[in-house]
């Protein structure tokens, strides 16, 4: 039987979590602190645990309230969904996709597709959610999304299929009274003893690597002072005089006055997107999305989840 009560409480838990104070909790419960402060002492007597240490500094978990936290916000999560699934179906709607997508692919290439999709299956409601690179996987083992457009290559395990979508040539960012920005193009080897800001290997491992890796070939290994979150970032630190950058040639057009790309003479392209889903759950429609994409036909759909991919 479902134990409402304690569900509830789960989710004031995580509220007070994210707050870090009861007062603002409250609020943004829309209650008053006193029934607030009652519910998770309750909660606490419950577990048989203290989940928060209070002081006039706030409310800081505990190692044991910092311990599932993970887990119930990641039910918070689930019950949102299908919160959402009930209101769909109530609402006529036979069908949810929750897809996660990094930043640049819900500017690239999910627009397009969720107004095919929007077209050709009205009934489904899509739910995006904002990732990292680094995530897709744990996500799409999870369950926790049907879909994953991210920087993706080489070998993501034996359950997970996944096909590049889109392609760039790397090129060189570097402030405009740089030496080298007077170059027409320029060598990875040249840039040896520049100070580089680069895409977080937290948040993008595989893309990481494979600069590192590219900057290896040619005889060097990169010198990294920043690591960044995004390539606007990247682009942003150039600007401030805090290096140069390996980024994609399409990024030009977010450069700023005194940043300048630069192509490599060396062609090195990298994925930018790969559409990744599991080959464990099927969906028709993740089939339909893919076939859709025109990325690979039934057969090979099936290659792409082995082991090898």
């Amino acid at each position: 039987m479902i134990n409402f009560r304690l569900i509830r409480h789960l989710w004031l838990f995580l509220i007070v979590a994210e707050e870090k104070n009861f007062t603002r909790a409250a609020k943004r419960l829309g209650m008053s602190q006193p029934p607030l402060t009652e519910q998770i002492q309750v909660l606490e007597q419950s577990l048989k645990m203290r989940l928060f240490e209070r002081s006039r500094k706030g409310a800081q978990l505990t190692p044991m309230g910092a311990a599932i936290l993970p887990a119930v916000r990641k039910f918070a999560e689930q019950l949102q969904r299908l919160e959402l699934a009930v209101q769909e179906a109530a609402a006529g709607q036979t069908g949810l996709l929750t897809i996660g997508a990094i930043s640049s692919a819900m500017v690239d290439v999910l627009p397009a597709l969720l107004e095919q999709l929007k077209a050709d299956l009205p009934s489904l409601t899509v739910s995006v959610r904002e990732i990292d690179s680094v995530d897709a996987i744990p996500l799409l083992e999870g369950g926790d999304i049907d879909l994953a457009f991210a920087r993706l290559e080489g070998d993501l395990g034996a359950d997970i299929a996944s096909v590049p979508l889109t392609q760039d040539r790397l090129s060189v960012a570097l402030p405009k009274s740089h030496a080298l920005a007077q170059l027409p193009r320029i060598r990875l080897a040249s840039l040896a003893q520049e100070a580089f800001v680069m895409f977080s290997r937290q948040v993008s491992p595989v893309y990481f690597d494979s600069l590192v890796a590219a900057c290896l070939a040619n005889g060097f290994s990169p010198r990294v002072i920043h690591e960044v979150r995004s390539i606007s970032s990247q682009v942003a630190f150039v600007g401030c005089g805090q290096g140069i950058a390996l980024v994609h040639s399409s990024f030009k057009r977010l450069a700023p006055e005194n940043v300048v790309f630069r192509p490599l003479k060396e062609r090195l392209n990298v994925v930018t997107t790969a559409v990744a889903w599991s080959s464990t759950r099927p969906n028709p429609v993740v089939d339909t999305i893919i076939a859709k994409l025109g990325a690979v036909s039934a057969p090979s759909r099936k290659a792409a989840g082995a082991k090898d991919s």
